[in-house]
């Protein structure tokens, strides 16, 4: 398929820069992906689609505040510095985006806080936005993760056009966030609240777990007509013994297995056996999913609105048919469904 095929006019009014007052009150699409058929719901009613033994796989990876402003030596100009990951712990080098980039140099060193709570210094050049910086602190790494706190902020994407409060510390994590590694929420795990969770279990629905520590590259565009020939980056995700055991239970028992967002779904079609069932791995994904693709794991998914010509709608047109999707998409403009990370979400079973 070509990039111009997902492509639809998404009005700016519709992208949505707060969360739903209460997690599990966005509304949700509910589209049958075998008739095409749709219904308009309210998240909590995801309860009514599922019974006991079905199974929710869900991300369990912590965003961390990956944005920090410093200061350039000498010019003392504002730097944007955003973490993208920790390559070296003991030497504390880390992979980061800087902004403006173009005045910042090797060996330039940057500094952060009230009273220098960190300094940092640029050992490399990795791409035109891209910086190697090695943070001078000679602390232990606990007080090294307190002051990253202190300093950062709530990694919310570009296109939210305002400051990252302390209520996006909480909303913009899911309820289930366990180990540290995101610069992005798995946003279809965010409509879950600790009531909706707590029915969905005395309803008999398993959970399993994966980690897949979301990267910026879930934002980057695609420059290629021909889809072959677009790269993903790679995320780095683990599937333990007990996730694949419940996931393959629930296949065997026929019962519904669905995904919670792309993240998931990436994560599980790249650990797929032989004998087409779900294998423990840690390992790094740079799988492209786009139609036609056969998937071998989950038979529903949880998602939230994706903007046009994005990765993540075309995973979700290969996973409920491209017309499906597109057809459920234009009504959901016509609608008012809200897109996006903060946005609403669509059932597709």
């Amino acid at each position: 398929m070509k990039l111009s095929q997902f492509k639809f006019n998404l009005p700016d009014s519709l992208i949505a820069h707060n969360p739903s007052e209460q997690r599990d009150e966005a509304r949700l699409m509910v589209l049958d992906r075998n008739t095409g058929a749709i219904e308009h719901k309210i998240f909590k009613d995801v309860l009514n689609y599922f019974d006991e033994g079905d199974v929710m796989i869900l991300n369990n990876t912590k965003v961390f505040p990956a944005r920090m402003y410093g200061n350039k030596e000498k010019t003392g100009a504002t730097i944007e510095v955003f973490l993208l990951r920790e390559l070296n712990k003991e030497l504390r080098l880390w992979d980061v985006l800087v902004d403006p980039a173009r005045k910042i140099r090797v060996g330039n060193k940057l500094y952060f806080g009230e009273d220098d709570l960190l300094v940092a210094e640029v050992v490399d050049n990795t791409t035109s936005r891209g910086r190697t910086i090695r943070f001078l602190f000679d602390g232990t790494d606990e007080e090294f993760r307190r002051n990253i706190e202190i300093l950062g902020e709530t990694p919310l994407p570009k296109y939210i056009k305002r400051k990252a409060t302390e209520d996006d510390k909480e909303r913009y994590q899911t309820i289930f966030a366990k180990h540290e590694g995101a610069v992005a929420a798995p946003t279809a795990g965010l409509h879950f609240s600790r009531e909706l969770m707590k029915r969905l279990e005395l309803k008999g629905v398993d959970f399993a777990e994966i980690t897949l520590h979301v990267g910026l590259g879930t934002f980057r565009t695609v420059e290629v007509e021909d889809l072959t020939k677009h790269k993903m980056d790679s995320e780095q995700f683990v599937i333990d013994q007990r996730t694949a055991d419940v996931v393959n239970r629930g296949i065997e028992n026929k019962k519904r297995v669905c995904a919670v967002g792309t993240t998931c779904m990436r994560a599980v079609e790249s650990a797929v056996s032989a004998s087409k069932s779900l294998k423990p791995a840690t390992d790094w994904t740079s799988k492209f999913i786009f139609p036609p693709y056969d998937f071998s794991i989950a038979n529903s998914m949880i998602t939230n609105f994706h903007t046009p010509e994005s990765t993540l709608l075309m995973m979700i047109c290969a996973f409920g048919g491209y017309e499906n999707v597109m057809n459920a998409y234009e009504i959901a403009v016509k609608e008012k469904y809200r897109f996006y990370s903060y946005g609403d979400a669509m059932l597709i079973i």
